[in-house]
């Protein structure tokens, strides 16, 4: 099966004279979960927010399929640490996306019905989304983004702000999501949580791309220097 390619080519974020990410040379065209690693300030936020085109690079490209991400941006989905919803039921949020596609209604319903169902929120499907609890926003978020089947879903520390039951809840959509051939990108500074979800990792520190490799790899070979102070807790 064919994946979206994402081409990073001396991309770089500059602000007031001073750089805080890249350059970065990069490629990915393979699926399953690639976690972006990195101490507070390594620039992983700002990587997968130009990656998914909410803003262009100062220099360089930042490329999916060939063409530039702020004009693809419609094609991927994107999870914030908190995720703002509409002032609608948790069925009309999912619906949204399918709505704004022109989907025909009984494909809609089909389709947001499953969607309910995989998110464990279809006991809530009529709520108003502002009812539903930290965790519930965000696999409805993540629903949401999913609903289009988009090729690629960026997610910012969608968990970040969540106690541990609700997100191992939102691990598993995420796994869901990436089992039905949908690339994730994810940002987290949770190694453990890096360790149950990752297929490759990209570590950063300091703006600057450490490291691209299987998180089999990353994991278990010995590392110097920032990616050492990072995984023993220094950094």
């Amino acid at each position: 099966m064919a994946f979206a390619t994402l081409e990073l080519r001396q991309a770089e974020v500059n602000r007031d004279g001073r750089r805080l990410l890249g350059p970065i040379d990069l490629t990915l065209d393979s699926g399953g979960i690639t976690v972006i690693l990195g101490h507070n300030g390594a620039g992983k936020s700002l990587f997968v927010k130009m990656c998914h085109g909410l803003f262009a690079p100062d220099k360089g490209t930042v490329l999916w399929n060939g063409r530039p991400a702020v004009a693809t941006r419609q094609e991927r989905g994107f999870l914030f640490q908190t995720t703002p919803l509409l002032r609608r039921s948790v069925r009309a949020n999912i619906e949204f996306p399918l709505l704004a596609l022109g989907s025909p209604r009984a494909e809609r319903r089909k389709k947001v019905e499953a969607a309910l169902q995989q998110a464990r929120l279809d006991t809530h499907a009529n709520a108003p989304a502002a009812s539903l609890s930290g965790g519930e926003r965000q696999r409805l978020a993540l629903a949401r983004a999913a609903i289009a089947s988009p090729s690629v879903i960026l997610m910012d520390e969608p968990s970040a702000s969540l106690d541990p039951a609700s997100t191992k809840e939102l691990e598993t959509a995420v796994r869901d999501i990436a089992a039905a051939s949908t690339k994730v990108l994810l940002v987290t500074h949770d190694i453990h949580q890096a360790k149950r979800l990752a297929d490759d990792v990209l570590m950063f520190a300091e703006g600057a791309l450490l490291a691209h490799e299987s998180a089999d790899s990353f994991f278990t070979r010995p590392h110097e220097g920032a990616i050492a102070d990072f995984l023993e807790g220094r950094l």
